[in-house]
């Protein structure tokens, strides 16, 4: 169990569960785009040591960009709200992207995102997530890769935080249930 900020939480996934589904999603990846060149577009800040892990595995020709976009703002629920924080300058035309996001619940963010991704002509996209939250889910793009199928519950570590803090931990954590 962990303190993190005001709140207890227990662990969820352990490190070596995500070692072990990372390397299988690059491994799909790796399979699935042979023979291209891939743009990994990572989601900032939450999806950053996913994304590092996730790229180890690539052996692809690839290159990677960064976007920031949030739809929290310091609690533990989306607030349905998307906001650019830095945009993708570079061109995706003619590219196949792969959006590297630690987690989908709502889809609220993809679906901010995506559409104006496929304005800029890439030769395909694709949604890579580590945690997948299909109860939650009510957006229009659902992932193609996903790591884990959770539940509807807060969760933390490995880059996802809570109130900015508990990112840097190496496994992920879920709100400790009361008793």
């Amino acid at each position: 169990m962990v303190k993190v900020s005001d709140k207890y939480f227990e662990i969820f996934i352990s490190e070596a569960e995500i070692e072990q589904e990372v390397a299988s999603l690059a491994s799909r990846i790796n399979a699935d785009h042979q023979g291209q060149e891939v743009l990994f577009l990572v989601l900032l800040n939450g999806a950053f040591m996913f994304a590092s892990d996730l790229l180890k595995h690539i052996t692809l020709p690839c290159s990677v960009s960064f976007v920031k976009l949030s739809s929290y703002h310091g609690g533990t629920s989306s607030s349905g709200q998307v906001k650019e924080l830095i945009g993708l300058n570079e061109s995706i035309e003619g590219k196949h992207v792969i959006v590297v996001e630690d987690i989908v619940d709502t889809g609220t963010t993809m679906d901010a995102l995506i559409p104006d991704l496929t304005e800029r002509n890439p030769a395909s996209v694709k949604i890579c997530t580590l945690l997948f939250k299909p109860e939650a889910f009510k957006g229009q793009f659902a992932p193609q890769y996903t790591g884990f199928n959770i539940p509807n519950a807060f969760v933390l570590g490995y880059g996802l935080d809570y109130n900015e803090q508990g990112r840097n931990l190496n496994a992920i954590y879920q709100l400790k249930k009361e008793s």
